[in-house]
């Protein structure tokens, strides 16, 4: 529901703010806001995540976020001039508050699978995400044509609250005890960062991911002005498309169980990404909404398929005590691929083109995940090897 209500958010607000000022340029500057304060929370979210244990701090996020959209909703209903800042500075909101979202999630999937469950747990996680963005637009699709677009954002906060609800009976993690003071708060933000510098196949994994955000960021931050801008598309057909990447979610939840039977994430993992660059070209070139729909869809299956392998692997060679101190700042760098993105749309998005500009950071991509995935994937394979033959030694003392 949570996720829903993200969705709702994506589909209304980039809508809402282009019909608003019809320039480009404010969409990757409203994108660049959106993630910028995000890059700052992130590593303080991890701590909080891993003091708490994660389901506590979901259901108390979640409650916030629909205390933001419901005061936006007043301002926006009380004065429509403030609408455009009124959205743009409930992004920056939203986005502090993204962050122990997602590190909470991270914690949650430990608490409820271990072993040879985590690949299933997070793709379940993953697909759960584009099934969502198969639900949000198409809900934000009937009720907008119902009620209107700046109505959405009420119906964004219910299911916000309805999200913080339904993690109250989930198992808590371990609390860790004390309050954190400044000097404590410092040592496990240097903590989680040293123990993300020592581990290389984690830091390749970072660069991976940055390079992916880039190239995929810029394509959905542009998403909206290039179905309803570039192909003259109806607004139904941005939601249709959204909805069509949720139909994929739903069959790879079924696919992906008989697929991990079969192949390794490893695989998966090189088929992703293969797909996600192909697909990125395919944006770039589309000469139709019918084909630029296919290469946004296909796209967002790679981004699926590379997750798995994304997800599964790094939880696997971190230590589970501090996994929320190190995957904040792993957020952060992932991230910062948002606001780079959003603000080359921003500067470069209408001298080069938003189809362009996607087509020229795919290449880019590709060839950079050339160089790198073998190294990532290698290097991974030897941390997790070197990891259970830890783990067998101890055992063997203990017997």
């Amino acid at each position: 529901m949570g996720l829903v209500a993200e969705q709702v958010v994506l589909f209304s607000v980039p809508l809402m703010l282009f019909q608003e000022t019809g320039n480009l340029s404010v969409l990757g500057l409203a994108f660049a806001l959106e993630w910028l304060p995000g890059l700052l929370a992130f590593p303080f979210a991890g701590i909080l995540a891993d003091r708490d244990g994660g389901p506590r701090l979901f259901s108390r996020v979640n409650a916030l976020r629909a205390l933001v959209l419901a005061v936006v909703l007043i301002l926006c209903a009380a004065m429509p001039s403030w609408t455009t800042a009124a959205l743009m500075t409930s992004a920056v909101f939203m986005s502090l508050l993204m962050a122990p979202i997602r590190l909470s999630v991270e914690k949650g999937v430990l608490l409820l699978a271990e072993g040879e469950r985590i690949p299933r747990m997070q793709s379940l996680v993953q697909n759960m995400e584009l099934l969502a963005m198969a639900i949000g637009p198409g809900l934000g699709l009937v009720a907008a044509l119902a009620i209107g677009k700046l109505w959405l954002l009420a119906i964004s906060a219910v299911l916000f609250v309805l999200a913080a609800l339904c993690w109250l009976p989930l198992p808590r993690g371990v609390r860790q005890p004390g309050t954190g003071s400044v000097a404590r708060t410092l040592g496990e933000l240097r903590l989680g960062w040293s123990l993300l510098a020592g581990n290389k196949p984690v830091v390749l994994l970072v660069s991976v991911n940055f390079a992916i955000n880039l190239a995929f960021a810029t394509a959905l931050s542009v998403n909206a002005a290039v179905v309803t801008g570039v192909f003259d598309a109806p607004e139904s057909s941005f939601a249709l498309l959204n909805t069509l990447v949720g139909v994929t979610g739903l069959v790879n939840l079924m696919l992906v169980p008989w697929l991990l039977n079969r192949f390794d994430v490893k695989a998966l993992g090189v088929f992703g990404f293969t797909v996600l660059t192909s697909a990125l070209l395919g944006l770039a070139a589309a000469p139709s909404y019918a084909v630029y729909a296919t290469a946004y869809v296909a796209a967002l299956m790679g981004v699926a398929y590379f997750n798995i392998f994304n997800r599964t692997q790094r939880v696997k060679v971190i230590p589970a005590d501090h996994l929320g101190k190190v995957m904040g700042p792993f957020y952060l760098l992932n991230t910062l691929s948002y606001p780079v993105g959003g603000l080359l749309i921003a500067v470069a998005g209408t001298s080069v083109g938003p189809q362009r500009l996607v087509g020229i950071l795919a290449v880019i991509l590709g060839l950079y995940g050339l160089a790198v995935l073998p190294l990532t994937i290698r290097g991974f394979a030897r941390a997790i090897a070197a990891k259970e033959d830890e783990k067998r030694l101890v055992e063997a003392v203990a017997d």
